[in-house]
């Protein structure tokens, strides 16, 4: 949810009266989606009219509508790079490539995070693909000369999972202007070291506006899984669920594709907005459904946002 709050100031002739002033403010709540037929294909050609929008159950009027390919995209890249994980991005780095060529143009933004118990902004927001994949490599061959992402804790344990997606939100897609929002995280969804917890980092991700996307891979050890990797996987399902993203597991499935479905997605997003007919910002949580009109589609979208 963002608030916009306009002053006039109407001026007066010679007179030193107090010119009038006329405040607004204004509950404007953005929702990123996207649409699916009945065969899983992204639906085009939608307008406002296909659709409802409903905050808490009563139905609201849409401001603003568009499907918009071309707005500007900033992506952050979250990487595990704690014991379990540091070889994943290293055998997939030339499809993780091929994919940010596909998906970056000109007027998109990028940065890179790399994450155990230290959170490393290996490369910040760029259009270059050259530096972020630079970036990695020097990193991958244990270059460790780069700034702390938020503030510097003091972490006993090795990965620290839900301060890398908070921070990347707060301290990087907060900060951006306009356009359209995402992560791409690389890990097994295990934390054992964050400040933060897995709602905060939803939340704010939620209220930036944020779509987070997962692609999980988990380390069975002796060919099994623990509680503590089923735990890291329900962690990279609910967090793409709750802002309007999606989980791939790595290992089940083919990564390229799952590199350009990704793609695909973020490029053909809805975006609209409406004015909250619940004016008030008391922390609570508002649950935004969109409901089509159309029969036989789904959407996908972030649950709802904390009217902070």
């Amino acid at each position: 949810m963002r608030a916009f709050i306009v002053l006039v100031s109407l001026m007066t002739c010679s007179l030193c009266q107090e010119p009038p002033r006329i405040r607004v403010d204004v509950n404007l709540v953005n929702v990123a989606f996207t649409a699916r037929d009945t065969q899983g294909a992204l639906a085009a050609g939608l307008t406002q009219d296909d659709l409802e929008v409903f905050e808490d159950a009563i139905l609201q009027k849409i401001s603003f509508f568009a499907r918009s390919a071309n707005v500007p995209l900033t992506l952050g890249l979250i990487v595990d790079a704690s014991g379990s994980q540091e070889h994943f991005v290293k055998a997939h780095r030339s499809h993780l490539e091929a994919f940010l060529h596909e998906v970056l143009g000109p007027q998109d933004r990028a940065f890179l995070v790399c994450f155990g118990n230290h959170l490393r902004l290996v490369s910040d927001l760029s259009p270059s693909i050259a530096l972020l994949m630079d970036g990695l490599e020097r990193f991958d061959h244990g270059d460790r000369r780069f700034p702390e992402l938020g503030p510097i804790e003091d972490r006993e344990l090795g990965t620290a999972f839900y301060d890398a997606l908070y921070y990347a939100v707060t301290e990087k897609l907060q900060k951006a202007e306009g356009g359209r929002r995402a992560l791409i995280v690389f890990s097994d969804g295990e934390d054992n070291s964050s400040a933060h917890h897995m709602m905060d980092a939803i939340e704010a991700a939620q209220l930036a506006d944020t779509r987070i996307f997962c692609l999980r891979y988990t380390e069975r050890k002796h060919g099994r899984l623990t509680a503590r990797n089923k735990y890291g996987m329900r962690v990279m399902e609910r967090v793409p669920r709750e802002t309007g993203g999606a989980d791939f597991d790595a290992e089940q499935g083919d990564i390229r594709a799952e590199f350009h479905e990704i793609g695909v997605e973020l490029r053909a997003s809805y975006e609209l907005a409406y004015i909250s007919t619940n004016p008030v910002r008391d922390g609570t949580f508002r649950k935004v459904v969109i409901r089509p009109k159309r029969p036989g589609l789904t959407v996908r979208s972030k649950t709802g946002y904390f009217a902070r």
